[in-house]
C-alpha cells in the first residue's frame, strides 16, 4: 500500500484549528484516513482530499422578498458605512460576504469562489455546465464575492440571495438556493418572501420543509408596529406562526426584524441580541455539519461509489460474455455444416485429434474474449463518467473499475471491484467510529453524563459504557508535500 500523503488544504486546515478547536483538527486526521482508502481503491489522486467537498467556514445565509426588508437588515447589522452600494433588493446574484481587514471593499467575480476549495461554491461551474450547456462559463452572471470591513464577518461568510421576486426561474437559481441552504450553518428568512406567490416561492417551501428539522432557519418578521407597540409582538408573531404552519412549515424561531428605520428613536441602536446568540452558536452548528459530511464521506464509499462500480462490472462481463457467447455461436453453426458437408464429427470423439480441436478452440477463443473486455470495457468507463457527473462525485468510478482489466478478471467470475475487501469494509468501519466519537468529543464541550449522573464507585460503570481513549492525533502537517 503506498501511503498518501496529506493535502496542502488538510495541512492549512490543521495549521488553522491547531488552537482554537481541537475537535476539528482531529476531524482532519480522519479525512486524511478516509482520503488513503480513496487513494488506495484508485479514486482519488495524490493531491486530492474529501475534505473538500463541504466548506469548513461557518456559513450564514440570507433569504428575502420584493421588499427592502433584508438589505435593510444588511446594512443595518453590518454597518451601512461599511456596505458596498452594489447590494440592493435588485440584485440577481449570490453574493458571498467575507470579512475585509482593509477599510475599502472589493468586489471579486465568481471565479475566485468556483477554484477556492475553502468557499461553499468551490468547483460550482461544473453543475452548471451540467444543468445547462455553455453556462457554466458565466458563473459570473450568478455569483460575485464582495468583501466588507465588518467585525459582524469576523469567523464566518455571509450569503446573500437575490430577493425571490428578482430571481430569473430556471434549474440553475434552484440549484444555487438548493446548494446555499444546505450549506448554511443559519438561514434567516425574511418573512416578505411569503408574502407574494411565485414559482421559486414553492421551491423554497419545499426545501426549507426538507431541512425544517435542522433547527437552522430563522424566520425575520419586518413589522413596524411591533416597535412602536411592543405589545403587539406576541400576538404578530402568532399570525405567522399560523400562516407559516398552513403552508407545512412548523418548526423555527420567529423574531421581529431590528434595524434603524423601524426604531422609536432614530439616534437608538438596533437590538441584535437574539440574532447574536444565534450567532455565536453559528460555529458549533458548522462543526457538527462538518463532522456530518465526514459521516456521509465514510457512508457514500460503501453505499454509492461502491455500487456504482459493481453495476458497471456486472455490465461489462455480461456484454463482454454475450459478446463471446454470439462468437462460439458462430463457430457452432459453422461446426454444423461441415458435419453436413464433411462430416467432421469423427474428428471430435477421436482420444486424439478432439482434445487438439478443443485446445484450438480455447486458443481461439481467449484472445477474442481479452479484445471483447477491452472494447466493451472503453464503453463502460464512458458511462461511469456519465454517472459520476450525474452524482456529483469527485470519486473516480472509471478509475477503479480501470483496476479491474487484468487477464484473470477478465476471464474469471469476479464480480467485486479490485481493492474491495473485508480488510478495505473494517477500515471503513473504524473511521465511522472514530466519526461518531468525534461528535461525543464535541457534544462533551456541552456538558458530560458522568457529571450529571454520580456514580457511588468507578468499578460499578458497565465497561461498555466506560470511556475509551483516543488515538493520538497524527499531525498531518508532517507528512511530505
Amino acid at each position: 500500500m503506498t501511503e498518501k500523503t496529506a493535502s496542502k488544504y488538510l495541512i492549512n486546515l490543521e495549521k488553522h484549528f491547531a488552537n482554537d478547536n481541537p475537535v476539528l483538527l482531529k476531524s482532519a486526521k480522519v479525512f486524511h484516513d478516509l482520503d488513503q482508502i480513496e487513494y488506495d481503491l484508485g479514486l482519488i489522486d495524490e493531491d486530492e482530499t474529501t475534505a473538500c467537498k463541504n466548506s469548513w467556514w461557518p456559513i450564514v445565509s440570507l433569504i428575502g422578498g420584493n421588499s427592502t426588508a433584508k438589505s435593510r437588515f444588511i446594512n443595518s447589522y453590518l454597518g451601512a458605512q461599511q456596505l458596498p452600494s452594489g447590494i440592493q433588493a435588485s440584485s440577481h446574484k449570490f453574493s458571498v460576504l467575507l470579512l475585509n481587514t482593509q477599510t475599502s471593499s472589493a468586489t471579486l467575480p465568481a471565479t475566485a469562489l468556483d477554484v477556492d476549495p475553502r468557499y461553499p461554491f468551490y468547483q460550482i461551474s461544473r453543475k452548471i455546465e451540467q444543468l445547462q450547456k455553455g453556462e457554466g462559463n458565466r458563473i459570473n452572471a450568478y455569483l460575485e464575492l464582495k468583501t466588507i470591513n465588518s467585525e459582524k464577518l469576523k469567523g464566518k461568510l455571509f450569503i446573500d440571495s437575490p430577493n425571490m421576486g428578482a430571481m430569473p426561474v430556471n434549474p440553475i437559481n434552484s440549484m444555487l438556493i438548493k446548494h446555499t441552504i444546505e450549506n448554511s450553518d443559519l438561514v434567516l428568512v425574511f418573512t416578505d418572501v411569503f408574502e407574494s406567490a411565485s414559482p421559486m416561492l414553492d421551491e423554497l417551501v419545499q426545501l426549507i420543509t426538507i431541512h425544517q428539522d435542522s433547527n437552522k432557519f430563522i424566520y425575520l418578521i419586518d413589522e413596524p408596529l411591533a416597535a412602536l407597540n411592543p405589545a403587539k409582538t406576541n400576538e404578530i408573531i402568532t399570525s405567522w406562526q399560523r400562516k407559516l404552519t398552513g403552508m407545512g412549515l412548523n418548526t423555527g424561531q420567529f423574531i421581529i426584524a431590528p434595524n434603524q428605520k423601524n426604531s422609536i428613536n432614530s439616534l437608538s441602536k438596533a437590538d441584535f441580541s437574539e440574532i447574536n446568540q444565534r450567532m455565536v452558536n453559528v460555529g458549533y452548528d458548522r462543526c457538527y455539519r462538518v463532522l456530518d459530511s465526514l459521516e456521509k464521506n465514510i457512508r457514500e464509499v460503501e453505499d454509492v461509489v461502491i455500487p456504482e462500480v459493481q453495476k458497471g462490472i456486472a455490465l461489462w462481463k455480461e456484454r463482454v460474455n454475450i459478446s463471446s457467447l454470439v462468437v462460439l455461436c458462430l463457430i457452432a453453426t459453422l461446426a454444423i455444416f461441415a458435419e453436413v458437408q464433411m462430416g467432421i464429427l469423427e474428428f471430435l470423439i477421436d482420444p486424439i485429434i478432439g482434445p487438439i480441436l478443443i485446445a484450438i478452440l480455447v486458443a481461439v477463443m481467449v484472445p477474442i474474449h481479452l479484445i471483447a473486455s477491452e472494447l466493451q470495457a472503453k464503453l463502460i468507463v464512458r458511462k461511469l463518467n456519465e454517472r459520476q457527473k450525474e452524482l456529483h462525485l469527485m470519486e473516480n468510478l472509471a478509475s477503479l473499475f480501470e483496476r479491474n482489466l487484468t487477464v484473470a478478471r477478465m476471464l474469471l467470475p469476479i464480480s467485486e471491484p479490485a481493492g474491495w475487501n473485508k480488510k478495505m469494509k473494517n477500515r471503513l468501519k473504524q473511521l465511522t467510529g472514530n466519526a461518531k466519537d468525534l461528535v461525543q468529543l464535541l457534544n462533551d464541550n456541552f456538558g458530560s453524563y458522568y457529571e450529571q449522573t454520580p456514580t457511588p464507585y468507578k468499578d460499578d460503570i458497565p465497561a461498555s459504557h466506560k470511556e475509551k481513549p483516543h488515538a493520538s492525533y497524527l499531525d498531518i502537517s508532517k507528512f511530505k508535500e
